[in-house]
């Protein structure tokens, strides 16, 4: 026997703000059912193609130290370096910038969300041949 990943999970302290950020970065959308509303405790977004959802859970203390784990993204579209750019166009901030660490054309960025919460930003899949 085995489990799967229904959803993720990210404590927060504006469920609504946060779940509007990661929208506009990921092209997720808003689940059935559920407005998302500014004031909302709890918000949902689902990827219109795979189905994955993220849940944004208020929480009363702000985010402290390094995530345990976090979010590797590639690009849908275009390369690592053209995402990394929309990236802090949205506003995400730059944590440290681990490109060429296996050598030139590899490894990715890590950025924070505006709660501070890190994800990496990968090679496109066709950066990888």
């Amino acid at each position: 026997m085995t489990s799967y990943v229904s959803h993720t999970s990210v404590d927060c302290l504006d469920a609504f703000e946060l779940s509007q950020w990661w929208k506009g970065l990921l092209g997720y959308v808003d689940v059935e059912g559920d407005p998302n509303e500014p004031g909302d405790e709890e918000c949902a977004i689902v990827d219109p193609g795979t189905g994955h959802t993220i849940w944004f859970l208020e929480v009363p203390e702000a985010k402290t130290g390094k995530n345990r784990i976090h979010l590797d993204l590639r690009p849908r579209e275009g390369t690592r370096d053209e995402e990394i750019e929309r990236v802090r166009a949205l506003g995400a901030v730059e944590v440290a910038d681990r490109r060429g660490v296996y050598g030139p054309g590899s490894g990715w960025v890590v950025f924070a969300d505006p709660e501070g919460n890190e994800f990496c930003i990968l090679r496109s899949s066709g950066e990888l041949d």
